[in-house]
């Protein structure tokens, strides 16, 4: 990708907010396995093995897809792409209403994946609107469409319960089109793609948007992401039924509490751009961090606590999360100014492959373990890990402030 061109402020405006609404619908049917997966698991008496991998599937494909959208948004641009994946999208989750055994189910929630990959369609497409001082900012407003999730916690048990999961399907496949068509009605094309199809320029060899992806660096901030995004994620699909389980809610207030948790982790992602400005993201990642390792180390070792102390760590964690997505994508238009289409791909895809893998072992650690406790271990292990690299790669490099 090229190096953002100059843009009205309105323009840019105008290509943030509808971003971030598109993406906050593509994220509301991206995590819809988290509410009707319910009823589904009831339908077909899933194990818990089984359900994570239903809810993972849509995961798989919207983390698989991201670095082939993101490479494809940087060479014909972002308001094709965007439209078109939403379409596609839609498309999938409607035809879900009409499954009727697990593997068709396991099929058509791979269609509707296609709805987590518009994140790196819109971190390609917003960040050409925008200077480096002000990409971090940007990029977390546009990050805060991760509140779809919590649309969909609130508002599709409602849905389920009245019509059933078949018709909330329908339904939010219906949002998600009519959102692919006033996206495209409303937004113009980025300054690059304009500029380059203005002047007839051709694009760049494959070979060098696939370039920066053997940088080391590169697949660093995808381990960082993997736990900032894909354990959000996969929180935000597994806390209902965790919630029901351990506490034994009702679906309707187990929905709420998740979308209560999804709401504050999906807004503050827009601080944790600002924070990431005026501080440097390595701060910020820190603060992640070591207050993730804090709150995942007590719910793993206090599997006891009563609701209201649960809550509270797992809002914390919530919080913690949100800064640590947007920390992490500041750094790609910085280092990958060229290419935040490819690396923004890569490490949205790395990371929500996590979001993939990590409902399917929560479900396996419950089974063989029969401790609803060892999701929040795996996740203290982690987190750990993610710390250990970040500290010794910053030590070794003598990065500043404004790297991590």
């Amino acid at each position: 990708m090229s190096a953002p061109l100059p843009s009205s402020l309105g323009d840019a405006r105008r290509a943030l907010s509808l971003s971030t609404a598109a993406f906050t619908v593509c994220f509301a049917v991206w995590t819809i396995f988290s509410i009707i997966g319910l009823q589904i698991k009831d339908q077909l008496a899933l194990s818990d093995t089984q359900f994570g991998l239903l809810v993972g599937m849509p995961i798989l494909t919207g983390s698989s897809v991201r670095i082939v959208l993101g490479i494809a948004t940087d060479r014909i641009g972002g308001r094709a792409v965007y439209t078109l994946t939403m379409l596609a999208a839609a498309f999938a989750t409607f035809l879900l209403s009409w499954a009727t055994t697990y593997s068709q189910m396991l099929l058509a929630a791979l269609g509707v994946g296609l709805a987590g990959g518009s994140f790196a369609v819109g971190v390609a497409y917003v960040s050409r609107f925008f200077d480096g001082t002000r990409q971090g900012t940007a990029l977390g407003i546009f990050g805060v469409g991760n509140v779809g999730a919590a649309v969909t916690k609130f508002a599709a048990p409602f849905v389920m319960i009245a019509f059933g999961w078949q018709a909330t399907a329908q339904i939010w496949a219906g949002v998600l089109a009519l959102t692919a068509l006033a996206f495209w009605m409303l937004s113009k094309e980025d300054p690059v793609t304009a500029a380059r199809r203005g002047a007839h320029a051709p694009l760049r060899s494959l070979r060098a948007e696939f370039a920066p992806l053997r940088n080391l660096r590169v697949w660093r901030f995808s381990a960082y992401y993997v736990f900032s995004f894909g354990a959000f994620v996969a929180l935000a699909l597994w806390l209902p039924h965790y919630l029901i389980g351990v506490y034994g809610f009702d679906v309707k207030t187990a929905g709420l509490i998740g979308a209560a948790y999804s709401i504050p982790a999906s807004i503050f992602r827009a601080y944790g751009g600002v924070l990431s400005d005026r501080i440097g993201a390595r701060s910020v990642m820190y603060a992640t961090f070591l207050v993730s390792l804090a709150a995942t180390g007590i719910l793993a070792l206090l599997p006891g606590l009563p609701v209201g102390g649960f809550l509270a760590v797992i809002f914390a964690l919530g919080f913690a999360m949100s800064l640590g997505k947007a920390a992490v994508y500041k750094h790609i238009p910085t280092y990958y100014p060229q290419n935040v289409g490819a690396v923004g791909g890569l490490v949205g895809m790395i990371g929500g492959l996590g979001g993939f893998v990590l409902p399917l072992l929560f479900g396996l650690l419950r089974d063989t373990t029969g401790s609803w406790a060892s999701c929040f271990g795996l996740l203290f292990l982690l987190v750990a890990a993610c710390t250990l690299w970040m500290h010794l790669s910053i030590r070794r490099t003598r990065m500043t402030p404004q790297a991590a």
